[in-house]
């Protein structure tokens, strides 16, 4: 069951919409963002709601993806547009925004650039986006090491958080956003030992 009641419904809905691993990975990272927002004083209410749903259209039809993705007003940089991978966070921003009809700016934000990041993200957009990397499920190399980061230091967590997303992106040879360099080069100055996983 949901945390918040009043969000039933929601967690109803992405049961509908997502495999049960995935489910279970939205679960665990609206824990994770409800977690991360008691450490930084953000709103939990809102910081779950926005992790509950990050992924809400991550299962959609491919063609419907890429068709709200173009259509989102959301001004997705040319990398996203040719990145299957990464439509699901802009057509999910449009989703929670047309279909639900949740009017919080942030929240929309932070669904949109929870995958590529973006320069000076507002706290809860930050606790979603490390909250995706590192719910309770991932195992990644490093992952634990991640989650001190990110419980100790924010700024210095998104700094490492990038660097190797960016990493990973480069070894398959994918196309980055310039959102995810803007992002890179504003947060490298919260990270002045060059820490990295």
């Amino acid at each position: 069951m949901s945390r918040y009641k009043e969000f039933d419904s929601y967690e109803q809905l992405i049961k509908e919409r997502l495999s049960k691993k995935r489910f279970n990975h939205s679960m665990n990272v609206a824990e994770a963002c409800y977690d991360l927002a008691g450490c930084y004083g953000a709103d939990k209410k809102r910081c779950y709601l926005a992790g509950l749903l990050h992924d809400v259209m991550k299962e959609e039809e491919k063609s419907v993806q890429h068709r709200m993705t173009l259509e989102s007003g959301l001004s997705p940089d040319p990398a996203e547009c040719d990145t299957p991978a990464l439509w699901h966070g802009v057509a999910g921003a449009a989703y929670v925004r047309d279909v639900l009809h949740i009017g919080d700016e942030e929240i929309i934000r932070a669904i949109r650039f929870h995958t590529i990041g973006c320069a000076e993200m507002s706290l809860l957009e930050k606790i979603v986006y490390l909250g995706d990397m590192i719910s309770e499920e991932r195992d990644y190399k490093d992952v634990d090491k991640f989650r001190r980061f990110c419980y100790d230091d924010i700024d210095k967590a998104m700094s490492i958080g990038l660097t190797y997303g960016i990493e990973s992106v480069c070894k398959k040879c994918g196309q980055i956003p310039r959102y995810t360099f803007e992002a890179y080069n504003y947060y490298l100055k919260y990270n002045e030992k060059k820490e990295h996983l």
